[in-house]
């Protein structure tokens, strides 16, 4: 019944609308700016519209019904970011299915690993996406249909155009003051499912409610609705999905990029005189390395987060953006729906380090790794966290480990707040390694190791990359009598698994590796083995 002095408490200050469906929700706050521009191809100039993307929503979501799809039906889409992507969204929401969103840079064994974690019915699908894993979609027993979005043909697939677009005679456009979406129970039903790999390894479905979401959107916003925006984030990943999504809500316009390049980026603040960037930190150490000549006098904030930002490297922003007037980090996960750490855009206080301060309608607590116990002020613990942010659960998995009784989510960081509750990251209690805000799990990349008819023994750990934030290397134990080179095991890894979770530290052979007499591998007793001299048979 009381509070525990020993918590953080955010303020309970977001409102939930009666009807709690995401795409009802979504829609009422894009319609009173369906005359603005919503976004902008930063590469083509392509304009898209609040009414676009309304319009686009409510066709596809009567499409859908018609087809057959029903309130707890899942369907995937798995694109890069293009314009046809909001109305995916927005009108998979308003049947009431779940959507499920898949990193475009997935091997196919990830690729099936995600799918039958999440059982698709259907695939929303780009032309590039499906051009690539075709045969794997088409493998999958779970799935019903695929609709293919750029206007392409295939056979025995659907355009997403044909579903969506009046002039194709298959769609009548509907009217807004018709439209309404399937009815949720908001608290429970889910609305996304998303990808985290946690210590185990593997991916695991991440289950968003419609409750979450709106929680989400109706954050204080850590952008100024009025000024021009840059983002990059791929819309599959939270960061991208949820936080394009707490934009849109506010009738800010930005400027997107489908990939990333140093120049075309720049070209693009120039260009559109870019007010607020939202990057991970591997970009700005590109940007700042960049020694083009651009205009970069708009940007004014800077927005990081999936990943710490190092102190060097805000000074080397504020060095490369001559008008920037803060450089803010925040501080989230996928299980608690973006953010439950943040900055405003319009806080006096940026303290250097800081991911700011804790989220509305959240709890957080440092505790004592060992004891479990609260910690008071500029004490360093785990964080964990709670509230209407919260993830619903893993799909098919139990809270087991991952929560505590209290029913707060263990994120696995150390972290510690002032007396100002002001919080700081300080260090990871899992093992998981961040090259450029992408989570690589190491005994995904064991298991791969493994896999190898000349490795015996393997295990992965991140080191320092300036630019990349880390990067993962191996120490392996080859099969006796067996001779390995470090590229042969680079291109091994490099073949099976996607771009972030090649190894790009190198390999280490050693005869042993560090054990506990549980059998758990003692990454501590490896890091330890890299500061000194290089390891060697």
């Amino acid at each position: 019944m009381l509070k525990n002095p020993k918590y953080v408490y955010g303020p309970q200050t977001v409102l939930v609308p009666a009807n709690i469906n995401f795409g009802d929700y979504v829609l009422g706050k894009m319609w009173p700016f369906r005359q603005n521009v919503a976004m902008i191809n930063g590469a083509t100039d392509e304009h898209l519209t609040y009414s676009d993307i309304i319009q686009q929503a409510m066709n596809f979501a009567v499409s859908l019904t018609r087809m057959g799809v029903r309130k707890g039906d899942t369907i995937a889409l798995f694109s890069e970011n293009r314009q046809e992507y909001w109305g995916a969204v927005v009108g998979v929401a308003c049947t009431g299915a779940i959507l499920t969103t898949i990193n475009t840079g997935y091997a196919k064994d990830e690729l099936i690993h995600v799918t039958n974690i999440s059982k698709p019915k259907y695939f929303i699908i780009s032309s590039t996406m499906y051009e690539i894993h075709a045969k794997t979609i088409r493998s999958l027993e779970f799935v019903k249909k695929i609709i293919v979005f750029d206007g392409a043909k295939f056979q025995n697939t659907l355009s997403f155009d044909d579903l969506v677009f009046e002039k194709n005679g298959l769609i009548k456009n509907v009217n807004y003051e018709e439209f309404q979406s399937v009815e949720v129970e908001g608290q429970t039903d889910t609305l996304f499912i998303m990808y985290s790999s946690g210590t185990t390894g593997l991916p695991k479905g991440v289950m968003t409610t419609h409750l979450n979401v709106i929680t989400a959107c109706g954050l204080p916003a850590s952008h100024d609705a009025s000024k021009m925006s840059l983002t990059i984030s791929p819309w599959y990943h939270v960061m991208g999905l949820v936080g394009t999504l707490t934009a849109l809500v506010t009738g800010r316009t930005a400027v997107y990029l489908s990939k990333f390049s140093v120049d075309t980026y720049l070209k693009a603040i120039e260009k559109y005189k870019v007010v607020q960037l939202t990057v991970v930190p591997p970009v700005l150490v590109a940007v700042c390395k960049n020694k083009s000549k651009y205009d970069l006098s708009s940007v004014r904030m800077i927005y990081s987060g999936a990943a710490p930002l190092h102190k060097d490297t805000i000074k080397d922003v504020e060095a490369t953006f001559p008008n920037v007037e803060g450089v803010y980090q925040g501080y989230g996960a996928t299980e608690v729906t973006l953010a439950v750490l943040r900055y405003q855009f319009n806080d006096p206080i940026n303290k250097l380090g800081s991911v700011g301060v804790i989220s509305p309608n959240t709890i957080l607590k440092v505790v004592d790794i060992e004891t479990r116990e609260p910690l008071g002020p500029n004490q360093r613990g785990e964080l964990c966290a709670k509230g209407e942010l919260l993830m619903k659960g893993y799909v098919n998995i139990g809270r087991g480990s991952d929560f505590d009784e209290e029913g707060f989510y263990k994120t696995g960081d150390i972290a510690y707040y002032d007396e100002d509750r002001y919080f700081f990251i300080v260090d990871r209690l899992k093992e998981l390694i961040k090259y450029k805000g992408f989570q690589v799990p190491p005994a995904e990349i064991e298991a791969v190791l493994l896999q190898h008819e000349g490795i015996k023994e393997a295990a992965v750990v991140g080191i320092e990359d300036r630019a990349a934030g880390e990067v993962p290397l191996a120490f392996v134990v080859p099969q006796p009598r067996q001779t390995l080179t470090e590229k042969e095991v680079q291109n091994f890894v490099a073949e099976r698994l996607s771009n972030p979770k090649h190894l790009r530290g190198g390999v280490r052979f050693v005869n042993q590796i560090p054990k506990s007499p549980a059998g758990k591998l003692l990454r501590k007793d490896l890091r330890k083995m890299l500061k000194t001299s290089k390891s060697k048979l």
